[in-house]
């Protein structure tokens, strides 16, 4: 039996520089379980470090963690990576790391900081995760896309690192699965702007950096069940799964 599901894909984590320290695992669940959200994506700048945290955090809790990433490309656009496992995020970070260089500044950039289960600090990331991989952003889709995860262009209607700001126009043969708009722009308003990508379906998620950014922007989903598989198919409209905007 089919059934709505109420999602927010793009959360970021206290390990991303520019997100509030007060963005803990044990935070963000109990917050997105007040907004009755049942599917989550931790989405952290360049990294999935946090990501398993989340996943046993959200064991006792009726609520679906997709473990994922904001990939940064070489020219500065961002995507959205969102996978069923830990174990797959994982997999792209060690490839996302083999080609991001530069370390955190944290006064001009602030704390990377893996969080555990129960909210403690594990260690800081010093990597300069705000920063730009040198992977072109076909790379990124087709690394993503290897690993059987989501990509989806971030925050499109955005003049900063999206792939329309960057790049001026989405290309053509880029097998993006979804376009992301920001909390910014309704859904009459995001395809009136961007008619000429009407062939992509549209998301809503939040971007958020601060607890109660959360919710802000959310996609609701028809599904059997809260998994990966059945968003993909509902992007695609496929067996009866749809987008509910």
């Amino acid at each position: 039996m089919l059934k709505p599901f109420k999602a927010d894909l793009h959360i970021h984590s206290c390990l991303s520089p520019c997100a509030d320290l007060n963005m803990s695992p044990i935070k963000i669940i109990n917050k997105a379980t007040m907004e009755k959200i049942e599917i989550i994506g931790i989405c952290d700048h360049n990294s999935s470090e946090n990501v398993v945290a989340f996943t046993k955090v959200a064991e006792t809790k009726n609520i679906k963690v997709l473990p994922g990433m904001e990939v940064t490309s070489k020219e500065e656009v961002h995507i959205l990576a969102l996978f069923e496992k830990a174990e797959s995020a994982l997999k792209l970070q060690e490839i996302i790391y083999e080609n991001l260089s530069g370390e955190n500044d944290e006064e001009a950039f602030g704390t990377q900081v893996v969080a555990n289960e129960l909210d403690e600090v594990e260690g800081f990331n010093n990597k300069l995760l705000i920063g730009a991989t040198e992977l072109s952003v076909e790379d990124v889709v087709d690394f993503i896309h290897s690993f059987n995860g989501l990509a989806i262009a971030s925050h499109v209607d955005r003049e900063g690192f999206s792939i329309i700001g960057q790049l001026g126009f989405i290309p053509e043969n880029l097998k993006l699965d979804a376009l992301e708009i920001s909390p910014k722009l309704s859904n009459i308003e995001a395809r009136k702007i961007f008619n000429q990508y009407e062939s992509f379906p549209f998301i809503f998620s939040s971007d958020a950096h601060k607890l109660e950014e959360i919710g802000k922007g959310v996609t609701s989903f028809l599904l059997k069940e809260p998994t990966l598989d059945e968003i993909k198919k509902a992007l695609k409209s496929e067996e009866g799964r749809k987008v509910i905007n």
